[in-house]
């Protein structure tokens, strides 16, 4: 079902600014300084993967989605250094200690989240980062007031990137769609989880509905 939904919002969104394109710089400071091989999970149309095509000898980019892998190699012919396939990461097979960065945005939703960080923890090389910039469950007055802030302050940011306020009907029915299955971790979790799995995570509330997960591997 989630494969489905990505292919129909493949067709219908049109690349640009938006709330994870808002935060790629900041993981991009993260990246090791030096980035031999790096993978990314939930790679979409790969406007992530080209940037860090650009600070990383070779990028393994994946995703479920056939559509999105497909319009990811129309978007990346300059990009060479890309290898885009389409995958599922709950059978794909992890190659132990292999990247320097593995980076995933907006994807780890929808799956289980402790036993991925785990098998892209055991992919990394020592001295590698993993980047993780998801969505997360509210909770409590501070995340209330956090979202009432960030509603202008998206409308601006909209506004400042020559985007739409309201996207079209088909793509907000697209994306309505997909959200009745879409679960989240509240950061509270999140961090429980880490101090178990990555201790040493650097976990961070964004205003744009996201959280960041930063860790690097002894």
């Amino acid at each position: 079902m989630i494969r489905a939904d990505f292919d129909k919002l493949a067709l219908l969104e049109e690349e640009g600014w938006g709330h994870n394109q808002h935060y790629h710089d900041f993981l991009l400071r993260h990246l090791p300084p030096h980035c031999e091989q790096s993978l990314e999970i939930g790679c979409g149309t790969g406007a992530f993967a080209r940037l860090l095509s650009r600070r990383s000898t070779q990028v393994l980019a994946l995703d479920l989605s056939p559509q999105m892998i497909r319009l990811a190699r129309e978007h990346s012919a300059c990009c060479p250094n890309i290898d885009f396939q389409v995958a599922d990461v709950l059978e794909w097979p992890f190659p132990e200690a292999a990247f320097d960065c593995i980076a995933s945005i907006a994807t780890l939703h929808h799956l289980p989240f402790e036993p991925l960080l785990l098998k892209m923890k055991a992919a990394l090389r020592s001295g590698g980062r993993l980047l993780i910039l998801d969505l997360f469950q509210e909770e409590g007055i501070g995340d209330w007031l956090r979202s009432g802030i960030a509603f202008p302050v998206n409308g601006f940011l909209k506004l400042a990137h020559g985007q739409r306020l309201r996207e079209p009907e088909a793509v907000r029915e697209a994306w309505a769609a997909h959200a009745r299955h879409d679960t989240y971790l509240p950061v509270s979790q999140v961090r429980r989880i880490c101090a178990d799995v990555l201790p040493g995570a650097v976990v961070r509330k964004h205003l744009l509905w996201r959280y960041s997960l930063i860790w690097e591997k002894p």
